[in-house]
């Protein structure tokens, strides 16, 4: 597959041209060990396109990466799943929507909602034993589809734990009633390019998000936004440029460009080895630690220890994988996440499976605790109190305060309150539970709805 994007920066790179524009770099060597890939860091300059026009070469690696998902059309950014996420919500709003939205959603949801105003309406999952992970009822979203004929559905899947929605179904569900279908498929960009295909935009949805640099070979803030309906495709970069750095970086598009070349000619291989890397990791491990977890699927390079149900802490394993040179991805007393990538090699899998192997714990089965989490009071809309004057206060004082900007651990940057939302006990012990102490709330002089 071409490169246009990698291919013009190497021809810039080696044509020895006198740089007159910016950066302020020059594309020079300096005595530190990042400079040697400001050579290839330019901006838009004449043939180098613009990540926010239709023609050029990066408008021709954005349609590479069509073909390679097998949507209408994709488009790149360069500010992670954020910029795709708040790029969504603004054609939602553009088409004056309702969003309706499954709860456990990550804070960039809501920071877009602040911006552009959204209040959505929330479904809740059918929780277990935490709020980052749960069934979304069919019946449920129905019934909040039935009562908002002009809507939108937002949806994260797969979560952080891996586990993934039924997106068929929900798709189908939607349109049955006009409705749209928004997914945060950040953790799943690699979902196209298994034996079985369940991308959303293959299982129906309208738009997704893939945050590229999460479990593909790509640069930090190297994300796809996918369109299956093609009435929004002429609008993408227009509501884009709302959010984005009029500078995108060359060396994130130039990543994504490469991307496209290792799906096109690595991934599937190396998804089927990481496959069967993967069952005998499970099967090795399987006997020791609790490894199932209730979804629809899973997404496969997500390998999710349910700590609890092992009998140890999640965070007590974390500590133990760091005293053996491993960094997890995500760790609280009931679950820990690990997440493989497709160019990890079978000396990968074989460390891994030794170190959990090696961790001694006597198994205790902890008490079971079922998350109770009644549905928050809503007092103010997420922007009203997102953009109030606030205080931050410790967390065992907020009980009957109402939440004020979003200040969440990342990952897995879930909210258990809602900016607008009254603090309620049950709240706090959530809250409590990930380690978050203090919270910021509205002051007390602030008008309430």
């Amino acid at each position: 597959m071409k490169t246009p994007v990698y291919d013009y920066l190497v021809s810039y790179t080696n044509s020895k041209i006198l740089r007159m524009h910016m950066p302020g770099h020059k594309g020079r060597r300096f005595e530190n060990e990042l400079s040697e890939i400001y050579r290839f860091d330019i901006t838009e300059i004449t043939g180098a396109g613009n990540l926010f026009e239709d023609s050029g070469i990066i408008a021709e690696s954005e349609k590479n990466a069509s073909v390679l998902f097998g949507t209408k059309a994709t488009f790149y950014s360069v500010h992670g799943s954020t910029l795709c996420i708040q790029t969504m919500l603004a054609l939602m709003k553009y088409e004056n929507r309702t969003v309706i939205a499954v709860r456990n959603s990550h804070r960039a949801f809501l920071s877009a909602c602040t911006l552009l105003d959204i209040d959505p309406i929330w479904v809740f999952p059918e929780y277990t034993d935490t709020i980052i992970s749960g069934r979304t009822s069919l019946s449920d979203v129905e019934k909040v589809l039935r009562e908002n004929p002009h809507a939108c559905l937002y949806i994260t899947s797969p979560d952080y734990l891996g586990a993934m929605a039924d997106i068929k179904s929900l798709a189908e569900l939607c349109h049955n009633y006009g409705a749209v279908l928004l997914v945060d498929n950040a953790h799943g960009a690699c979902l196209p390019f298994y034996s079985k295909n369940l991308h959303p935009i293959a299982l129906g949805a309208d738009i997704c998000c893939d945050s590229a640099h999460k479990m593909l070979p790509a640069l930090t803030g190297a994300a796809y936004l996918h369109v299956a309906n093609e009435r929004y495709i002429p609008l993408v970069k227009e509501m884009m440029l709302l959010f984005a750095s009029t500078s995108p970086s060359y060396l994130i598009t130039c990543s994504l460009d490469l991307c496209n070349r290792y799906i096109d000619e690595h991934i599937r291989a190396d998804l089927e080895a990481s496959e069967k890397c993967i069952k005998e990791l499970t099967d090795r491990l399987s006997e020791k630690y609790c490894l199932e977890y209730p979804a629809f699927e899973r997404e496969p390079l997500h390998f999710t220890v349910n700590a609890s149900k092992s009998g140890v802490s999640g965070r007590y394993l974390a500590q133990k994988l760091r005293e053996n040179g491993t960094e997890y991805e995500f760790a609280d007393d009931t679950y820990i996440v690990m997440l493989f990538s497709p160019v990890d090699t079978k000396d990968t899998y074989i460390k891994l499976t030794r170190i959990l192997e090696g961790i001694e714990f006597e198994a205790e089965p902890l008490p079971y605790k079922k998350i109770y989490f009644p549905k928050p009071k809503k007092i103010m809309t997420v922007r009203e109190a997102a953009l109030s004057p606030h205080e931050e206060i410790p967390i065992d004082f907020a009980e009957g305060r109402i939440c004020a900007s979003i200040n969440v651990p990342c990952p897995p940057a879930v909210p258990v309150i809602v900016s607008g939302e009254l603090i309620s006990q049950e709240g706090i012990a959530v809250m409590k539970s990930f380690g978050i102490n203090t919270i910021k709330v509205v002051t007390e002089n602030q008008k309430r709805k």
